[in-house]
């Protein structure tokens, strides 16, 4: 664990609109549109490596990934139950060549079809399929700021179609990658919350499948250990859910990921896999988002580590300050070789000020690289560290490949070297 303090310890409270703006991470323009931010390249850097570093975990995991289109017929929506039970949060139809189309307010009606579009033996259980991929919501004008609240979502998805005997292990292998993103994201978890149905109508009617999801959801969190709390009303229409709960620096608390259990859409889409005894059955649908929205996700890291992320999510991850002029032949050198890594980096030459004002406006970035003369003429960098640490000088070669370790690592500490 980092026991070195935090560059921006006196600021516990920090709002990601301001910061966003601030750092060049992202913004909006009426012209535009309420609730659809334009994200910038450091903020296009940060959402990049967020998603490949999703990807990657998937991959491991056993996930098969897809791509499926934002638009779907009205109809596919009433089959899924959103358009009877969600309608009002959903953009109205627009008329296509005799057919009305909406924009997407949920993935797994389209999972459901690629599912279906193929025969499935029971040896393929489970089927895990994940995609990063738009979404919409007709949020109201009211609510909508910053990353948290938006019009259009670019959601972590993924939909596990398995047996009923496999839905246990499939949400506990779920809850363990949350674990593991939230480590490598240096962030907290506030609560874990099992959301069940409540009065009233938006919920499907099915007693049966109700009491199912609930007691397997339950015995999942009950095996790991976890303390969690019931609350009623916040279920998704068709079925119970573990929200893992996250709070702002101003206290508010926000769903950032969620595990759901879900017999409603298998049997509306009438999806089926081939048993070992050689006749059709219904695959349980486990619904699964390790980050939920790359939007939300995003201005929750913003506002945790006020701008000063993990060495592998950060915009700029290496800061290289030439002390004069004669030395920025070996920072573009060394740019070059971070290119090479795949580190982000990039050079404050001395025509940006003094170098105690560089170091100081590239205090966010995990490292700097401070090159003068001695350091030009032996091949050397001397390291500065964001947590305030400074290494005894190092060639090249050695501190790019101490530093690319901890970013292929997801590594929490910024050195993990003896220097």
């Amino acid at each position: 664990m980092n026991t070195h303090p935090h560059p921006l310890s006196d600021k516990p409270k920090h709002d990601h609109r301001r910061l966003g703006r601030e750092l060049g991470l992202f913004d909006t323009d009426p012209l535009i549109g309420a609730g659809l931010p334009y994200w910038l390249p450091d903020g296009a850097a940060v959402r990049h490596a967020l998603e490949e570093y999703i990807r990657a975990a998937e991959r491991r995991a056993g996930y098969r990934h897809v791509y499926s289109p934002v638009l779907g017929k009205r109809e596919l929506y009433e089959i899924s139950g959103h358009w009877s039970h969600y309608s009002d949060d959903m953009f109205p139809p627009m008329d296509l060549g005799g057919e009305q189309v909406v924009l997407r307010p949920s993935l797994c009606p389209h999972h459901a079809v690629i599912y279906r579009s193929r025969s499935h033996s029971y040896r393929e259980l489970p089927l895990r399929m994940a995609e990063l991929g738009g979404m919409f919501r007709s949020e109201l004008s009211g609510v909508l700021g910053g990353l948290t609240r938006v019009r259009a979502i670019q959601l972590n998805d993924a939909h596990i179609f398995c047996t009923l005997d496999q839905v246990a292990g499939e949400a506990a292998a779920a809850l363990e990658m949350i674990r593991a993103a939230y480590e490598a994201l240096g962030i907290g978890v506030a609560r874990y919350r099992l959301s069940l149905p409540g009065p009233g109508g938006k919920y499907v009617a099915a007693p049966e499948m109700w009491e199912r999801s609930v007691a397997l959801l339950t015995d999942v969190l009950d095996r790991s250990g976890l303390a969690y709390e019931a609350a009623e009303g916040e279920a998704a229409f068709y079925g119970p859910k573990i929200d893992v709960q996250v709070v702002d620096g101003a206290g508010r608390e926000s769903t950032l990921s969620t595990v759901q259990v879900d017999f409603h859409q298998p049997e509306r889409f009438d999806l089926h896999y081939i048993g070992a005894d050689g006749a059709k059955h219904r695959p349980v649908m486990v619904h699964r988002s390790i980050i939920g929205s790359v939007e939300r996700a995003v201005a929750h890291l913003v506002e945790a580590h006020g701008g000063a992320f993990p060495a592998w999510l950060a915009p700029v991850q290496m800061a290289i300050l030439p002390i004069s002029e004669a030395e920025l032949p070996d920072a573009e050198a060394l740019l070059r070789q971070c290119g090479e890594r795949g580190l982000r980096a990039e050079i404050a030459g001395p025509e940006r000020g003094t170098l105690g004002a560089r170091v100081r406006e590239a205090r966010l970035a995990p490292y700097q690289a401070v090159i003068g003369a001695k350091e030009a003429a032996d091949g050397h960098v001397a390291l500065r560290l964001r947590d305030g640490r400074r290494l005894a000088p190092l060639s090249a070669e050695e501190a790019l490949a101490g530093i690319a370790a901890g970013v292929e690592a997801y590594a929490g500490e910024l050195w993990d070297g003896v220097n």
